[in-house]
């Protein structure tokens, strides 16, 4: 403590701040989904095996769990907004003046989905996720480039902002939050995870030999 300031009090019942991790919740077979809809998770699953496919490299974000990763999301303070700034005026801005829109990452997905099968009916006469893989491979081209738009809302918002980047969280994230089942996205690139120490061999030119460990000490 400084000397000379008094030693700070918590509010009564209060507890003091935690630096646990969050809870260990990784993927699990046959999940069903708490907030998205039987349609909008069909939506999810397809964008997922598309965005991160099964290759020769490694298995696909559908294998190892992404879908579960974003459902269990949406059940966070994050996806209410309430850790963003939420009040207007939002305006057409370049990225470092922050997220510009009223709709919380929660409605983003459910918009966004609705949005995106309601233009397969019109074109295709069907949903995104019974389109064939080159189907929706061009479909998600055309939004990400912004040449496939909706009036509901900026679909390339949503595709760049909410899911692309809550996919790549999912595929490379800790396991403990649904996604990156047995750490395999990270024994694919050769990711050491939380491990305490390997300095050692940051300067070398070969894989690093050892397998990933988790945040909850679980080994790959």
């Amino acid at each position: 403590m400084v000397a000379g300031l008094p030693a700070m009090q918590l509010p009564e019942g209060a507890s003091p701040p935690s630096s646990a991790p969050a809870p260990d919740h990784p993927s699990v077979p046959d999940y069903r989904p708490s907030y998205f809809t039987s349609v909008e998770w069909a939506f999810i699953n397809a964008a997922c095996a598309r965005l991160i496919p099964v290759d020769q490299h490694g298995p696909g974000g559908v294998e190892l769990g992404v879908p579960q990763y974003i459902d269990r999301q949406m059940g966070t303070p994050w996806a209410d907004g309430a850790i963003w700034y939420m009040q207007g005026p939002f305006f057409a801005a370049a990225p470092e003046f922050g997220y510009q829109s009223q709709l919380t990452p929660k409605q983003q997905y459910r918009l966004g989905i609705k949005a995106i099968d309601t233009l397969c009916h019109e074109r295709l006469n069907m949903p995104f996720a019974a389109l064939t893989p080159a189907q929706q491979d061009d479909v998600l081209k055309q939004i990400e480039k912004g040449s496939l738009t909706s009036t509901e809302l900026s679909l390339s918002t949503f595709f760049s902002g909410f899911l692309l980047k809550n996919v790549m969280e999912g595929y490379f994230g800790d396991p403990m939050y649904g996604g990156n089942r047995d750490m395999a996205a990270w024994k694919m690139i050769g990711y050491p995870g939380v491990r305490a120490d390997y300095l050692e061999w940051v300067g070398e030119a070969k894989p690093y030999p050892y397998g990933p460990v988790s945040i909850y000490g679980k080994r790959g």
